[in-house]
């Protein structure tokens, strides 16, 4: 009964989930200065269950993007990736579609590359958490250790 998108050997990440773990409490050395909130962006392979963890600043749109950005200069550029609803993983799909709008309206010679290249967002439905199993799973394992590893910093 599993997805058929976890069920295909394909390339690691190529099909993935994510979330968001933290806050978690990191200090700065300098002297004087609270610690500050940031959060852990979590991204977990379908097909091999590997994670990937990216430090995010905030739960913002922007601060999603740009641990996405790293995330694929890593992974390379994954095919579909799903998420809960969160409002920074709507956001994100709304700013990237809009993007990818305005670039082909600039580039219709480019439509085809950017077919071929593009991912999209997969969606759970609302009020179903158990959907997202795989990377809330993995959510609570990073918390895990990260908070062993690091204690409260």
């Amino acid at each position: 009964n599993l997805p058929v998108e976890r069920l295909r050997a394909l390339r690691p990440f190529l099909i993935c989930g994510v979330d968001f773990c933290g806050p978690i409490y990191t200090t700065l050395k300098i002297r004087g200065r609270p610690p500050v909130k940031t959060y852990i962006a979590v991204f977990v392979c379908f097909t091999s269950k590997a994670v990937h963890l990216e430090l995010v600043s905030d739960l913002s749109t922007n601060s999603f993007i740009f641990a996405l950005k790293r995330f694929i200069g890593r992974r390379g550029m994954p095919q579909k990736v799903f998420s809960d609803n969160a409002t920074n993983f709507v956001g994100a799909d709304r700013k990237l579609r809009e993007l990818k709008e305005a670039f082909l309206a600039q580039a219709p010679e480019l439509m085809g590359f950017a077919a071929e290249e593009g991912f999209s967002f997969g969606f759970i439905p609302p009020r179903a958490p158990h959907f997202g199993g795989l990377w809330e799973a993995a959510v609570n394992a990073a918390k895990h250790l990260v908070v062993r590893a690091l204690g409260n910093a």
